[in-house]
């Protein structure tokens, strides 16, 4: 068993700031007693898009670096929630989400595949392909359990959770900045739908707020066992959601609800 924390942000444009207070976050949930620790989605910048160039940065430099490090100095597993990667075709980024040891070495890199092209009910417009090319592989790394690693909109794509639950996932990680709108709606739903077809644990890192006049999240952090109870939530402020992670109960779950040894369909 270990303990499992979610963080949950208001990042804005200003980068700098961000990056500090990922930092006085991760330090507090391990205080708290937290060994995996999650940071949301766009945690270093949530600005205009034509800001964008600026603030990316290889899997080198030097926010995942402090990153890493940070793991390390707090003998925790971590994952960057998800920083602009530069290098992706036709000059646009990645949203790439790295997983980090408590040695503060690079465990996983997942770069998000689902890209939130929409349009919202109220009147909001969002076309991340624009600026962020998608990317193409299934993550699920080893580290105090078997985490498959999603972001986002990603959520609201079954087949991508199955095909991490196939390659013996035992957490999903979920980081996220949902609209405030749809997450309202659609947020916990999906995220205990993931849990409990998967017989997972979910752990979903979030941003919230107003990150400008414009933009808005739902926050409300999550930690999910693979039952589809809600553990812990973060709420509608900044803070963490952090609940223990029992594998002995997943396995027990898994024996008494077989159900993914009966898949026929792929």
């Amino acid at each position: 068993m270990f303990l499992a924390a979610a963080c949950q942000m208001t990042s804005t444009d200003d980068k700098p700031r961000n990056v500090r207070r990922a930092e006085e976050l991760v330090a507090e949930a391990a205080k708290r007693g937290a060994t995996l620790i999650g940071l949301p989605e766009n945690f270093t910048f949530m600005g205009a898009d034509s800001d964008k160039p600026k603030m990316a940065e290889p899997l080198d430099g030097p926010t995942l670096t402090r990153m890493a490090e940070l793991a390390k100095k707090l003998d925790v597993a971590l994952l960057a929630g998800t920083i602009l990667e530069g290098g992706a075709p036709g000059g646009r980024y990645y949203n790439t989400s790295v997983l980090f040891g408590p040695d503060g070495e690079r465990l996983a890199v997942y770069r998000k595949i689902h890209l939130f092209d929409v349009d919202i009910a109220d009147g909001a417009r969002y076309r991340e392909s624009e600026a962020v090319a998608p990317g193409a592989d299934v993550v699920v790394a080893n580290g105090p359990a078997k985490l498959g690693l999603s972001v986002c909109y990603d959520l609201r794509f079954p087949e991508l959770y199955r095909r991490m639950s196939k390659q013996g996932a035992e957490l999903l990680f979920v980081p996220a900045a949902f609209t405030h709108l749809t997450g309202l709606a659609h947020w916990e739903p999906l995220l205990r739908a993931r849990a409990i077809e998967n017989l997972a644990y979910v752990v979903a890192p979030a941003q919230v707020g107003w990150h400008s006049e414009k933009r808005q999240t739902w926050g409300h952090a999550h930690v999910i066992d693979p039952w589809g109870q809600v553990l812990a939530t973060a709420g509608a402020g900044e803070g963490m959601a952090i609940a223990p992670v029992d594998l002995e109960y997943l396995a027990k779950v898994r024996r008494e609800l077989p159900a993914l040894s009966h898949r026929v369909l792929d």
